[in-house]
């Protein structure tokens, strides 16, 4: 028996043999076999003869290019490479800040992707907030490619697209957790996590290159009041088959332990509500929160009250999540703001946007009594359900203020807790998935060093940790990372219609009007001997009060005077630099006499006489 097996064997392997060299093309035969680690498929693939500058060539690597979502919170957009393939995860926004009078919004510069747009396959969304989705009815309009989400999150994305005039040509697709969408040679497993939005996924993104994991805004709550729990088992698996780099969410990467569950928040909400069973109760939170509103009409349903919606974005996001049965609304419960008046205050809820201090939102017209239909009265309890976004604290505190000054009652304790992971749950999600690498994003750069001192616990190598900025092209593969170049990256601000036409200088600009005003300064000049012939005409505005301030205002005219005289003397023509003597005179005299930067302006206009 012995002998015949070997002798079976060695004419198999002589076969074998001929086989090989009759085939002169190939140098090996590759067989994928279930169950192998990716570094075994890691190693075949780089035994496949490869062409230098094909597809196939640059398989092996895969680029992440953060084009926003980067030391800031919002503007969240990040393009994952891989060969001739890009898919880009979320499409989001960030709002102003006091620096940015004017400013509606500001969306990511996606020239990058604009300048690859024959590459790029698709778009994949996380989740519904706005700093995930608000500048995609900008940026389809560039790169008309399918759109992958979760139920809400597609439904709150196509009324922005209806909005903007584009649904109908926009290809928007609806994937369920624990799917998969394919983009070229990737493809992108959806996975249910946890976070403040029904709908929010993590992404596990398969390119030839390894698995790039992206946990979008996630948090690990064992018991939700609102859907299941994260699919720690699935990611587990994922972790299993092998990580070649994870992308984490920071933002609370600062602070120690675990996100308190929602269920803290709903055991507030009884209390208060049981505590004052005699006032008017209204709730200021986030309108893209409705879990957060599930609670509440939960809770208001339990003690009889009925609940009215305020401010637009709050109606249109519970609409949509009411038609998409992402919330039930028990019948009866909710009203419309014109019914208000047929019940008695310690029977109504009104739940409204605001609680970030938002000049235009509903809870902040209250506070300024600008509302039309709801007037603040003493006894009302304000329930503060959220914590002020980092540079919104100084315009929730002036709301609170005057929303006191009201004689209302304000309540900001236990009333919220974060849709974003702790210290635990960022440590337990890199331990599930033992990524070979590491790339902390979403957060300011303090949150994502914190985030990467967490990686570094857990046994990532230090060099295998990378803190990027907004543009930097990371490349990686199984043999080593590094930045192979920078992206074209930056802000467009959006202002009324405009989208880009309004620069830093243009804030510049506003900025010091802000902060000194204007004098416009202005005068007419025989075109032919340059003698003025009327003016100069001094205007002014935000500088001083002009029927006041006769004096002052005859100082500057005295002052434009001297330096025409001194251009008259100097035999000086030009108008470009008869202006500018005249700025500079001005702007020394101004500083002087008043300690201010007023922004000057002069008009020469020319006459024949």
């Amino acid at each position: 028996m012995k002998e015949n097996n070997t002798k079976n064997k060695t004419v198999k392997e002589k076969k074998t043999k001929e086989k090989a060299v009759k085939d002169k093309t190939v140098k090996d035969t590759v067989k994928d076999q279930a169950g192998k680690s990716r570094s075994a498929k890691a190693k075949t693939s780089r035994g496949k003869a490869k062409k230098p500058g094909t597809a196939r060539a640059v398989a092996d690597k895969v680029q992440i290019i953060p084009l926003g979502g980067l030391n800031k919170i919002g503007m969240n957009i990040t393009a994952i490479r891989c060969g001739d393939d890009i898919i880009v995860v979320d499409c989001g926004l960030a709002f102003p800040d006091e620096t940015m009078p004017g400013i509606d919004k500001i969306i990511p510069d996606v020239t990058y992707l604009t300048e690859n747009s024959d590459k790029v396959r698709a778009f994949f969304i996380t989740h519904g907030h706005e700093d995930h989705i608000g500048a995609l009815p900008y940026v389809l309009q560039q790169i008309n490619v399918p759109v992958y989400g979760t139920k809400l999150t597609i439904g709150l994305i196509t009324h922005k697209l209806e909005e903007a005039g584009i649904a109908g040509i926009c290809d928007c697709r609806v994937v369920r957790q624990g799917s998969s969408a394919k983009a070229g040679a990737i493809t992108v497993d959806f996975i249910k996590i946890n976070h403040s939005i029904p709908g929010s996924s993590a992404l596990a993104i398969h390119t030839p290159a390894g698995v790039i994991f992206h946990t979008g805004d996630f948090k690990v709550d064992y018991t939700p009041l609102v859907g299941d729990t994260i699919d720690l088992q699935r990611i587990a698996a994922i972790g299993r088959e092998g990580v070649l780099a994870l992308l984490s969410d920071s933002t609370n990467a600062m602070r120690p332990g675990f996100t308190p569950s929602e269920t803290m928040v709903a055991t507030t909400f009884d209390t208060i509500f049981a505590e004052n069973s005699r006032s008017r109760i209204l709730v200021g939170t986030f309108s893209s929160n409705v879990d957060r509103v599930q609670q509440l009409i939960n809770t208001a349903k339990k003690y009889g009250r009925k609940v009215i919606l305020q401010g637009r974005s709050m109606v249109t996001t519970i609409e949509i999540a009411e038609k998409l049965g992402c919330i039930k609304i028990p019948r009866g419960t909710m009203i419309s703001i014109d019914e208000m008046g047929n019940y008695p205050d310690n029977r109504l809820v009104i739940i409204t946007t605001g609680s970030q201090g938002e000049a235009m939102a509903a809870l902040s017209r209250m506070a300024d009594s600008t509302h039309k239909r709801v007037s603040i009265k003493p006894g009302d309890v304000i329930i503060f359900s959220s914590n002020p976004i980092p540079g919104n604290e100084r315009a929730v505190a002036r709301v609170m203020n005057e929303l006191a000054e009201k004689g209302a009652k304000l309540i900001h304790q236990d009333t919220h807790v974060s849709g974003h992971a702790c210290q635990q749950e960022i440590e337990l999600i890199y331990t599930l998935l033992r990524p070979k690498y590491a790339v902390p994003m979403h957060g300011e750069f303090r949150h994502r060093s914190a985030n990467a001192q967490l990686a570094a616990s857990v046994g990532i190598p230090e060099k295998n940790i990378f803190l990027l900025k907004a543009g930097d092209i990371l490349e990686l593969s199984e043999s080593g990372a590094g930045l192979a170049g920078k992206a074209p990256c930056g802000e467009l601000f959006v202002d009324g219609l405009g989208v880009g036409d309004v620069g830093n200088a243009v804030i510049r600009d506003r900025q010091s009007l802000a902060a000194g005003g204007m004098i416009l300064v202005a005068l007419t000049v025989d075109s032919g001997s340059g003698i003025v012939l009327a003016g100069p005409e001094i205007i002014t505005r935000g500088f001083v009060y002009v029927k006041g301030s006769g004096d002052i205002i005859s100082e500057i005219r005295n002052v434009v005077l001297d330096s025409l005289t001194e251009c008259e003397n100097r035999r000086v023509r030009d108008y470009t630099k008869i202006k500018n003597t005249i700025k500079t005179d001005l702007e020394e005299y101004l500083w002087r006499r008043f300690q201010r930067n007023p922004v000057i302006l002069t008009v020469i206009m020319e006459a024949e006489w």
